[in-house]
């Protein structure tokens, strides 16, 4: 059964360890991330992006597949489905296809306007039963065609958005999505620390988590970083290793081109990576 992500998040501030968000692309994704929570014992969450919802016929359908995938593998973990970046309209089909967490990112409103909209969201889905995070500062990079710099969130700003009942806040702290370039700056502590000091023992949550060394990593969870976002990283495993496959000709070799077994090595990256996120994040042991 999907639960929303607030209690976990919670577990976690108080645990000082962070809880992996990690984005379905499609079924081996779903199987993949699914399993390796269940064989560390920890708690994960899957997040859907409104291009990823689509790719998959829709957020019914994802959700319909997460369900009976629980309930095939036995996933007794506890798991949110949840709605990644999220549009205003995206929220209610989200809200209306059975997820059980939402992202509303208003980041790209005035803030009296994302004020707003926050604010009737979190009252239809802490009505619904579901948890809700918001965003503020643009994350950098580029996710879904929405394209930001990495800028830092303005602290006054956070506690604006915090204080409408949002139950954990995506803040800019100089992270992007996808590959970090090679001038890439750092995470700001400085940032993270005045944002922390505002909204208290709200759990925050860390875009982007693919590429930012595992020391700031550990430091942004000891400054109260709860969830923390991959996608890039099994991304680039799972090409990587079916690459290699098709370039060893073992897909010539028998039954090799059947997808089964051509993705398998691709899951198997992706595999990896999940595990290795989920230690390094320090929730293996705590479901």
């Amino acid at each position: 059964m999907l639960v929303p992500a607030t209690e976990m998040l919670q577990k976690a501030v108080e645990g000082h360890y962070a809880v992996g968000a990690f984005n379905l692309n499609n079924l081996e994704w779903t199987k993949t991330i699914l399993s390796t929570a269940q064989e560390l014992n920890s708690p994960v969450i899957l997040g859907v992006s409104e291009g990823a919802g689509k790719y998959m016929t829709g957020f019914k359908t994802v959700k319909a597949m997460v369900s009976a995938m629980m309930e095939a593998m036995n996933i007794t973990v506890p798991v949110a489905l949840h709605l990644d970046h999220g549009t205003y309209d995206a929220c209610y089909e989200c809200i209306k296809a059975g997820f059980s967490s939402i992202m509303f990112d208003g980041s790209h409103y005035p803030i009296e306007e994302n004020l707003a909209k926050t604010t009737e969201l979190v009252k239809i889905a802490h009505a619904m039963g579901l948890s809700i995070e918001a965003e503020v500062g643009a994350i950098g990079g580029e996710e879904d065609g929405v394209i930001g710099m990495g800028e830092c969130a303005d602290p006054d700003e956070c506690k604006m958005i915090s204080d409408l009942g949002i139950d954990f806040l995506a803040a800019g702290i100089g992270n992007i999505h996808g590959k970090y370039p090679a001038n890439w700056q750092g995470l700001s502590f400085d940032t993270l620390a005045a944002i922390k000091a505002k909204i208290g023992d709200k759990p925050l949550v860390l875009h982007g988590g693919t590429g930012i060394p595992a020391d700031q990593i550990r430091k942004a969870i000891d400054l109260g970083v709860a969830k923390i976002n991959v996608n890039t990283e099994c991304q680039l495993y799972f090409a990587e290793a079916t690459r290699k496959y098709i370039e060893e000709g073992k897909d010539l070799q028998g039954k090799g081109y059947d997808p089964r077994k051509l993705l398998a090595p691709g899951v198997e990256g992706i595999h990896t990576i999940v595990a290795e996120k989920i230690r390094l994040f320090g929730s293996d042991g705590k479901a």
